[in-house]
Order: structure tokens, then sequence, then C-alpha cells
């Protein structure tokens, strides 16, 4: 059975069950932590808590952005992912072909495919429920639109060939970022985009 964490006064309470919540005045900005969260949550995030005190889920603007030097760990970390991947591919293709000279063309040769399939990666998953890539879920930042809901297919595409523009600009399209109160690059701006991070209590 969960049992809760429940910000009163604001120190955290409890643990109470979910049946002793009802016995609380639990508001839809209550902060309250479960087993398994890292980190509480207002009353409205949670389903369980929506259904019981038929409070509707709220959408406010995101007040937490991740910072640049972690966008880029994420972004390292999916590049790592996909190529890992690419050499577990490589070496079972390989494995079947007796010509070194063959070998070393087909390892080569698909080492320009790995930047697509990451672009390919990001526009899907960002646009998705997971809202970022496996890299950026790892390190508890997400996508989101400038009212920190989830971003539509478009808006994927159009931020992440974006950031063609901030490469072309040699990184200038990037740093952009560090000077910007929402840390947005260029390629969030044109897209309406924004990075932001767990919040912290």
């Amino acid at each position: 059975m969960d049992e809760f964490l429940v910000v009163i006064n604001g120190k955290p309470e409890g643990p109470f069950t979910f049946s002793e919540l009802t016995d609380l005045k639990i508001q839809p900005d209550t902060f309250i932590r479960k087993p398994g969260m890292d980190d509480y949550k207002e009353a409205h995030e949670l389903p369980e808590l929506r259904q019981l005190f038929g409070f509707q889920k709220q959408f406010t603007k995101p007040q937490y952005f991740a910072s640049l030097d972690v966008r880029l760990i994420a972004v390292l970390i999916d590049y790592l992912l996909v190529f890992a991947v690419y050499c577990l591919i490589t070496l079972v293709l390989i494995s079947f072909i007796d010509q070194k000279f063959i070998r070393i063309a087909i390892s080569v040769s698909g080492l320009a495919l790995i930047p697509i399939v990451k672009l390919i990666m990001s526009i899907i998953m960002e646009a998705s429920s997971s809202q970022g890539t496996y890299g950026k879920s790892l390190l508890g930042i997400k996508i989101t639109d400038e009212n920190g809901k989830q971003i539509a297919l478009s808006q994927s595409i159009a931020r992440n060939f974006s950031k063609l523009i901030c490469v072309a600009t040699l990184g200038i399209g990037y740093l952009i970022g560090f000077f910007d109160k929402k840390q947005q690059g260029l390629h969030d701006k044109i897209a309406g985009t924004l990075v932001i991070k767990d919040r912290l209590l």
C-alpha cells in the first residue's frame, strides 16, 4: 500500500495511507511525495489524487530550466547509446564477411548514419509522452512548449532541424542560451520550446 508524505505548514508530515489523505485539507498545490518519486509534486500532478479529490490537472509555466552543460551531457549520452547500437549491429554484419577491406568499408561507411539516427530519435522522442531522449530522461530534463506542455511533432521537427543553424553559426546559436534567463538557444527560440528540469522543493 502506498504511503504519502504531505507538506503541511512547510514541513513534511506522515506517512499517510491513501485513505487517510481524505482527512487532510489537501489542495491542488499541496506538495506530496510517495514511494518511487524522486521529489515532491503538487497534488494535482498525481492521477490518483486528481480522481480522489476531483482536482483538474493544472499547467503552470516552467520555472526551472536545464543549464547548457547538463543538456550537453544528455546529448553525449544519446550519441554513446546510438554508437553502442551501431557497433553491435556492425559486429554482427562483419562476422559473416571474410574480406578485410569489405569489413572495414562497412564499419566506416555506417558512421555517417549516426547523426541521422540521433536526429530522428530526437524528433520522435521529444514529441512523445516522454518529452525527451534517453539522455534527457536520465538527467531529469525534458522538452516542453513555452507553457510547459508537450510539444507537437512539428515543433520537434523545427527544433531539431534548427540546430543546423546553430552549427552553421559555429555554435553561437547554442551560446545564446548562456545569456538567456530561460536558457533558450536559437533553435529553442525558433521552435518556441524550453528545456526544463525537475522541480526541487
